[in-house]
């Protein structure tokens, strides 16, 4: 059974990154760079497996789609991590109901441990 994330990030550099060591795990990802957009795909996309969530992002802030996505019922048990440069944000991800957090940049040799214990369901809080 093949795998799916969802990359919501408004920067097309992390997009191409992360979707690029997403794609080396053999994982499929649908990417959201304008978070206006989020409500319409949220409706539609199905099976997803794991979502990356930058925290700062015009219009709606990572905390706001956060609140979106939990508000899905098909998301309701796929983790959201949150996926940004700001390190001093660990506690507030965690207190506001992110599942994990992996700082940017993204370390490559890290990643794919980081990602197989997401998706086993482990919490991951990280920084780079």
């Amino acid at each position: 059974m093949s795998q799916h994330a969802l990359i919501i990030d408004d920067n097309a550099g992390n997009v191409k990154v992360l979707g690029g060591l997403l794609s080396l795990e053999g994982i499929s990802y649908t990417q959201v760079r304008e978070s206006r957009l989020l409500p319409e795909v949220l409706q539609e996309l199905t099976g997803v497996d794991v979502v990356f969530l930058d925290l700062e992002m015009p219009d709606l802030n990572g905390y706001e789609v956060l609140k979106l996505i939990q508000a899905q019922p098909a998301f309701q048990n796929v983790p959201v991590v949150a996926h940004t440069v700001h390190i001093n944000e660990i506690a507030v991800a965690r207190d506001l109901g992110f599942h994990s957090f992996i700082s940017k940049p993204v370390k490559a040799e890290r990643f794919p441990d980081q990602l197989a214990r997401i998706l086993r369901g482990e919490h991951v809080w990280e920084r780079s």
